[in-house]
């Protein structure tokens, strides 16, 4: 067995959420991009980018359409789930064990059920664990689009809510012992609060109004 194969084993535990990677005697340089190699990052095939969205998503015509992101606590471990709707600015918020695929296709499955035909598509961030989105589409009908690499700004609507989390949930803070009743609660005042594009409505107001002009 040569050393590239042992390698190769490590580097696939560790994409599975594994710490095998921690053992090695220099776990900093593990994986570290070659000078001169492409960027690989959220590389997938088959992904839907989000230039393919139906252009009603992009103008807020209509509610169903969302934006996800994980936010990493102080040990890059463990971490939440944030998803977002883009016409209302309603949050649903999901602990992770870890920042893996296994963890985040039960989030977003267990979040999508939960609020039953509120879904239609989400666009997600390009990390590694939402690689198994296929799974989730499987399972609920939701459509997955993915923005384009370290292009934030293309889910301006969850950047601008993770802020929010933030004032919760602060960057260096670790969130090992956070659960998800505490996750409730910060969606649920962020939830609460009057928004000014919405009327000095709440989301939450909006998110369950049977009609609110062209956001019903």
């Amino acid at each position: 067995m040569s050393k590239e194969t042992i390698y190769r084993y490590i580097r696939r535990d560790r994409r599975d959420g594994g710490q095998l990677w921690l053992n090695l005697r220099i776990a900093s340089k593990f994986g570290r991009k070659r000078r001169g190699s492409p960027a690989t990052r959220g590389r997938l095939l088959g992904k839907r980018h989000i230039s393919e969205r139906p252009a009603d998503v992009e103008l807020r015509l209509q509610q169903g359409h969302w934006e996800g992101d994980t936010v990493m606590g102080a040990d890059q471990r463990h971490c939440i789930l944030t998803l977002v709707e883009r016409v209302t600015g309603f949050l649903v918020i999901k602990k992770l064990k870890a920042r893996n695929m296994a963890e985040a296709t039960r989030a977003m499955t267990v979040a999508i059920r939960q609020l039953e035909a509120r879904f239609d598509t989400i666009t997600l961030d390009n990390g590694t664990e939402f690689h198994d989105y296929e799974t989730v589409e499987d399972r609920t009908g939701v459509e997955f689009y993915f923005a384009t690499p370290y292009h934030s700004w293309e889910r301006g609507t969850n950047e601008n809510t993770n802020g929010l989390v933030r004032q919760y949930l602060p960057k260096g803070m670790c969130l090992k012992s956070l659960t998800q009743a505490q996750c409730n609660r910060i969606a649920q005042q962020l939830n609460n609060r009057p928004r000014d594009r919405l009327g000095f409505r709440t989301p939450s107001e909006v998110f369950f109004a049977r009609s609110y002009g062209c956001c019903a």
